[in-house]
């Protein structure tokens, strides 16, 4: 079940690469969308509820990506690289443009090692563009230069 989910989403992002401006917001959708769809769906429908809630996901969320200006998308990564540096785990932090209204908030959770010696944290984030509130759980890695990527 989880490869398939996994298969989904990396089809999803890929499907939307070439929009940069969406790319996170898509994967945002179709993560929160295959998680959802995959909790309702029963047996063989579960599949096809995770792959459907994905792609709506996608969809959805692609258009609150592309709503979201250059300020709004620097001030979410300087927030989120914040967060996963310097923050507790379950220390809410929020940003918000003044110009646009648009906000969010990113929660950082514990800190862990992996067997290729990586430290990694998971994270949960919301972003609100015109009333429209979006939520995404990750997985992010600190990178040998300090920064954290986004590995999930």
């Amino acid at each position: 079940m989880k490869k398939i989910i996994m298969l989904v989403l990396t089809t999803s992002f890929l499907l939307t690469s070439c929009e940069s401006n969406r790319d996170s917001g898509s994967l945002i959708g179709g993560v929160a969308g295959a998680l959802v769809g995959s909790t309702l769906g029963k047996g063989n429908g579960r599949v096809a509820a995770a792959a459907g809630g994905a792609i709506f996901g996608s969809i959805i969320g692609s258009k609150v990506g592309a709503s979201m200006d250059e300020r709004d998308r620097q001030t979410l990564h300087r927030t989120t690289q914040n967060s996963l540096e310097r923050s507790r785990s379950g220390e809410t932090n929020t940003w918000q443009n003044p110009d646009s209204g648009h906000h969010g908030s990113v929660t950082p959770y514990k800190a862990y090692e992996t067997r290729k010696g990586e430290y990694c944290r998971e994270y949960s984030q919301t972003v609100t563009v015109a009333g429209k509130t979006e939520e995404a759980y990750g997985t992010a890695c600190r990178q040998p230069d300090g920064s954290w990527k986004i590995v999930k």
